[in-house]
């Protein structure tokens, strides 16, 4: 935490932590021979979008509706879109397949409901995992806990994702965002972990990075009407130290990095992936980069820059990182990048 205003203790907190070199003990996070992300839900819902060899698209079909306005009784509903993010990740090694959530959407509906119109069984999920504390990744944790009958599922989270935090801009009355519960959580039947370092999950195939280095010089988080409660105050939080990715490394591919918001920035967090596995090559970035709005536009041309150099085969950017940004991405790495849109799955092979 920091002192709000612009003191010293704020521009300490932004600093970049110098992490050179490769990690002294790498972790051996085990390659897998196929990944498999469906984005349960994003900003966006396109039923127009077409599907190729590694991208299957829910198209006008997705959920059938009762609607007495039309002939038949009924309509195709499509997907549901809002301002948040929900993946199921599937890995399959060695013959063997297994699931996790990764986040859960926005609101207590969404994400279930998105879930039921693809066909998506919750039973077959192992663990939840949250990329942070934010109440637009962990909003759908209500509809799972009331929809899969299923008890003590593990939940592995930071350990400051129960902070309060508050959207405080100067002239307007500050508006505190929704806080996790820890006690609701744990009524529900979740087994929760709290984890600063990084974890691996499903036998080795997938690492949770724990808090991620930051040692570019660019990606300096959130601005300051982003607060933090210390218990006897609010002070700017510019870096969600609970923000955490979620990787896996295909077999002769490289490694894939899959962000809630990117909140500790897109190319600080596939910098830390490379250093905490020893695995050079990018093969593809999914998820929320955080690029949206004035505070973070100067951040996009050099996060396209070092993004173009590390040369991903797949990079869907998705929820929170805004279209300048979209855009940028786009026109720089036109055969890489992918619109993402809720009820998309990428298969991503050995």
């Amino acid at each position: 935490m920091c002192e709000p205003g612009g003191a010293p203790g704020e521009a300490q907190a932004s600093m970049p932590r110098p992490a050179p070199g490769a990690a002294v003990d790498p972790i051996a996070l085990e390659p897998v021979d196929e990944v498999e992300i469906v984005t349960l839900v994003d900003n966006v819902y396109d039923g127009l979008l077409t599907s190729d060899e590694r991208t299957r698209r829910a198209g006008f079909g997705a959920g059938v509706v009762a609607a007495p306005q039309f002939d038949g009784g009924r309509t195709d509903a499509g997907m549901i879109a809002e301002h948040g993010f929900a993946a199921l990740v599937t890995v399959q090694r060695a013959g063997r397949s297994t699931t996790l959530l990764f986040d859960t959407g926005r609101s207590p509906d969404a994400m279930v409901t998105n879930a039921g119109r693809l066909g998506v069984d919750f039973g077959d999920v192992q663990a939840v995992v949250l990329s942070h504390g934010h109440f637009d990744h962990a909003g759908g944790l209500a509809g799972l806990a009331g929809g899969r009958g299923v008890r003590s599922l593990p939940m592995v989270l930071h350990p400051l994702a129960w902070t309060r935090r508050r959207i405080a801009v100067p002239g307007r009355e500050p508006e505190e965002l929704p806080t996790l519960s820890r006690r609701a959580l744990g009524g529900e039947g979740f087994e929760v972990i709290e984890r600063r370092v990084p974890s691996l999950l499903l036998d080795g195939g997938v690492l949770i990075t724990g808090e991620i280095d930051r040692t570019t010089e660019f990606e300096h988080g959130m601005p300051p009407p982003h607060q933090a409660w210390t218990g006897s105050g609010w002070v700017h939080d510019p870096l969600v130290l609970d923000d955490q990715a979620l990787v896996v490394n295909v077999r002769g591919r490289g490694l894939v990095v899959l962000t809630g918001c990117g909140h500790a920035g897109a190319i600080n967090i596939v910098r830390h992936a490379r250093r905490l596995t020893g695995v050079d090559r990018l093969h593809a970035l999914v998820g929320g980069l955080h690029l949206g709005g004035p505070a973070f536009e100067p951040v996009i041309p050099p996060t396209v820059d070092a993004l173009t150099a590390l040369a991903p085969s797949l990079v869907v950017p998705g929820h929170c990182t805004g279209w300048r940004a979209q855009h940028a991405l786009a026109a720089a790495l036109p055969d890489a990048w992918v619109q993402s849109s809720s009820g998309t799955t990428y298969r991503l092979t050995a």
